[in-house]
């Protein structure tokens, strides 16, 4: 084999979702994690590019890349079990930018087997984002994750590991 270069495809998963809340409300909402205290669980998400993300009491931890108020938020995203020091899973990237009342959302990579997982878990995630910008009382995660995981044909009881 030469040192050629290989091209290859990666999965992502991608959203677009349009708020009416100001650009500040989203962001905070996006930066705060005590706004969404059913999806981020313990941890932080230091305000500054070079930050540390440390989510889901340690489940979730990277780095912020991007962080510029209300338009960017970026950071990468990996996940470790209990105990963990080193992640069994490829490091990710997380993107989150905001204009004109758009949110795009975009994961990526993403191994092909928890492609329709890491869509249940954004879509929710999204939801609870909707859910808190209106001032609506929050439904316990596990509702949002019945009615998504319908929505893109995941199994709750057989998630992908």
């Amino acid at each position: 084999m030469r040192g050629d270069a290989q091209f290859t495809h990666a999965h992502m998963v991608r959203f677009e979702r349009t708020f009416t809340a100001a650009p500040e409300k989203v962001w905070a909402v996006l930066t705060d994690i005590k706004r969404l205290p059913h999806w981020y669980g313990e941890g932080v998400i230091e305000p500054r590019a070079g930050g540390r993300v440390d989510l889901m009491g340690g489940h979730v931890k990277g780095v912020v890349t991007q962080w510029l108020p209300s338009k960017k938020l970026a950071y990468t995203w990996n996940a470790f079990m209990p105990g963990q020091t080193a992640s069994d899973y490829p490091e990710s990237y997380l993107t989150l930018e905001f204009e004109d009342g758009k949110l795009t959302l975009t994961h990526l990579p993403i191994l092909e087997r928890f492609v329709k997982a890491n869509a249940m878990g954004w879509h929710t995630f999204l939801d609870m984002v909707e859910a808190e910008l209106k001032g609506e009382p929050p439904q316990p995660r596990s509702a949002y994750m019945k009615r998504n995981a319908e929505r893109y044909g995941v199994d709750l009881t057989k998630m992908p590991s």
